[in-house]
């Protein structure tokens, strides 16, 4: 069908049409950005795209509706998917199909069902005329680090009156989550010097010496999981900030100490946990294996590059954006989470924040990603609250 016969879509149908664009985060999603740009035309309202200049192949893209005004409520997701690869879908991971209850397909939970959800929110405030302004806005890189938000935030300054109340769609079973952690992440190289391993000890190992990294970060976990947490803190799982490491490569033959050997190290912050302390702590520690390592040979070296850094989204005293939630949904309780957002980037920017989203977090990612279709109509129901709201 093509985009000048479309009429208003409904929710699954914008799902449906969401999920055939695979936007895996290694590939471009403007296809997808074209076609809501479009479709957003055919209906009359004016949306922005901000082009990465250093892939070209990427965007995001933005819209107002209602009155020119601030104090807009803000539906923020990404557009970006993991991969499928080497996962065993038992159905197209690019098409949704209904089976006993569930909408399968890669996005259905994360997080294209809600980016459905809001698309369609956006072209009924549209046409309600509502008094309070709606604004859509949609990221992409979020699944390598939530790097495409922040660049996306800064275009919308002066381009849209600036809103106040963001709510994040990612899948929070439609529950008020005022609280995540924040991560950083270092690509670290750890640079050795080659000799045979019969003669090791004149050579410097990378995978030896990166292994001293490692096993630090193993320390950090134990130290912390040992230490009381705070009352922020024990409202998380696990209640401490975590260090990890998920990839590791290097070294080129078993009788050769290796030249090189490659990791990224992150962390997973509590809110309130000094981000610029957790840095320091881990660049001393590099610091500290490499004049051990540069004792025996001098040319070896670990070089850190940043891959990311999301800031926590810290508990709002009476915020507004989780008044707005909590008024539609009802849902009163405390919940926080341990995953990253852009809520906290938007929370930086001087927004009010939450997330609220449909489906459930343990199906993000998973071969036969599923959105009950109870958790997509219950989104549904929501933004149809969030309407009578606006108007």
């Amino acid at each position: 069908m093509s985009i000048e016969t479309l009429e208003r879509l409904t929710p699954l149908e914008l799902m449906t049409k969401l999920i055939s664009f695979p936007t895996v985060s290694r590939d471009s999603n403007l296809p997808l950005i074209d076609w809501v740009e479009s479709y957003l035309t055919l209906h009359g309202i004016a949306s922005h795209r901000w082009p990465d200049p250093k892939q070209p192949h990427k965007a995001a893209l933005f819209a107002h509706v209602g009155p020119d005004i601030e104090g807009a409520v803000v539906l923020s997701g990404h557009t970006d998917v993991v991969p499928v690869d080497g996962q065993p879908w038992e159905t197209n991971p690019w098409d949704v199909v209904e089976k006993e209850g569930k909408y399968y397909g890669r996005g259905t939970c994360d997080m294209k069902g809600f980016d459905a959800l809001a698309i369609w929110a956006l072209v009924e405030a549209h046409y309600a005329e509502v008094t309070r302004p709606l604004q859509l806005a949609l990221s992409f890189d979020e699944e390598i680090g939530c790097t495409g938000a922040p660049p996306m935030i800064a275009a919308m300054q002066g381009v849209v009156p600036k809103g106040s109340a963001v709510i994040v769609g990612e899948p929070s079973m439609m529950k008020a989550v005022t609280g995540h952690k924040g991560g950083n992440a270092f690509a670290t190289h750890v640079v050795g010097f080659e000799v045979h391993s019969s003669i090791h000890y004149r050579g410097v190992s990378a995978v030896h010496e990166g292994a001293r990294l490692i096993q630090w970060a193993t320390e950090q976990n134990e130290l912390n999981g040992a230490a009381t947490p705070g009352p922020l803190a024990s409202m998380f799982d696990p209640a401490y900030t975590t260090w990890h490491v998920g990839i590791i490569s290097g070294g080129t033959a078993d009788n050769i100490t290796a030249k090189d050997c490659h990791f990224n190290m992150g962390y997973r912050a509590v809110p309130g946990d000094d981000t610029a302390r957790l840095n320091q702590m881990y660049f001393d520690k590099v610091n500290e294996v490499k004049a051990a390592m540069q004792a025996v040979h001098p040319e070896a070296d670990i070089v850190l590059t940043p891959r990311f850094a999301v800031p926590p989204l810290k508990p709002e005293e009476s915020g507004e954006a989780e008044g707005l939630v909590r008024a539609v949904t009802g849902d009163n309780a405390a919940h926080v989470v341990s995953y990253g957002t852009e809520a906290g980037q938007f929370q930086d920017a001087g927004y009010s924040a939450v997330v609220c989203g449909p489906g459930d977090i343990a199906q993000a990612h998973q071969p036969n990603e599923f959105i009950e279709v109870a958790q997509f109509e219950a989104g549904h129901q929501f933004m149809c609250e969030l309407l009578a709201k606006l108007a």
